[in-house]
């Protein structure tokens, strides 16, 4: 599975958004709102997780917000995000779902941070979820979390993210999404990294996940898709961010500014630009400011 040369992948991530904010998010509200992101046209929407509600309440409606969606009218497909493999087993029984996402992190610290295990206990867990992902005609999208570096001190370079982007390919992992999980990647960063995994890796996709402030989301952008990246997670208006990282983590990439980058390119992204105002204008009233 090769890079596709000229069609852009906008992921929406709703859930994203959502999982920081301490305020629980109304059911109906969720299936609101996810409900009009459906009618954008985006590839696909992380729209929920199978997590403890003890970790991530906010998410602890997912099910309910699947059962509610009408999906009888879209092409969007709809990912949720698992941590372990009974949160797989869950989700696996879910006809809407069709991808799930796992984040496994190359730092030992923000593992353990995120998801309370040893990189070698997510790499069993990263095993479990594919087999059942397998078994139940689901797509694995993997996170690499602090693919492009990290605050803690754990040892990082090219050929640590090549071990663990070769083992996952090794699994049958096909879906593999960078993540700048502290908003720390650096444009030459971000050139290298794609150009050399996309170059060694031509059978896998590549996705990025960047977190980023108001100024930077361009030196982002522009970097990971002249290097072949063509598939690029955002939430409208850069709402939320990990809510188990630093607590001054910047915002997720503005869903607006990888629509505006691509249009710029002209590159077509398949979306309904009417629609994709409503849901724009429903995103300020969905989320606290």
């Amino acid at each position: 599975m090769s890079q596709p040369a000229n069609r852009v992948q906008i992921i929406e991530c709703p859930r994203d958004a959502m999982q920081g904010i301490h305020d629980f998010i109304p059911t109906a509200t969720k299936v609101q709102y996810i409900q009009a992101l459906l009618s954008v046209g985006f590839d696909t929407l992380d729209c929920g997780s199978f997590v403890s509600p003890k970790y991530i309440p906010q998410m602890s409606d997912t099910a309910q917000v699947l059962r509610a969606l009408d999906l009888s009218d879209t092409k969007t497909r709809l990912s949720v995000i698992v941590a372990n493999a009974r949160g797989a087993e869950e989700a696996a029984t879910f006809e809407q779902v069709n991808f799930m996402g796992y984040p496994f992190s190359i730092s030992e610290t923000f593992q353990v941070r995120n998801t309370n295990s040893t990189i070698m206990q997510s790499l069993e867990t990263v095993k479990q979820i594919q087999e059942i992902c397998v078994n139940s005609n689901k797509e694995f999208v993997l996170y690499i979390s602090m693919a492009f570096g990290n605050p803690y001190g754990d040892p990082w370079n090219i050929e640590v993210v090549e071990k663990w982007v070769d083992e996952m390919q090794k699994l049958g992992i096909k879906y593999l999404s960078l993540s700048d999980t502290v908003g720390v990647a650096e444009a030459d960063t971000i050139t290298y990294l794609y150009t050399e995994l996309i170059r060694r890796f031509p059978k896998l996709e590549f996705g990025a996940h960047f977190h980023t402030n108001p100024a930077t989301w361009r030196d982002k952008i522009a970097p990971a898709y002249h290097s072949g990246c063509r598939r690029f997670d955002g939430a409208m208006k850069g709402f939320g961010g990990c809510p188990m990282a630093k607590d001054e983590l910047v915002g997720n990439m503005p869903t607006e500014r990888l629509v505006e980058f691509f249009d710029e390119m002209g590159l077509p992204t398949g979306l309904d630009s009417k629609a994709f105002g409503k849901a724009m204008a429903m995103a300020g009233e969905v989320f606290p400011v």
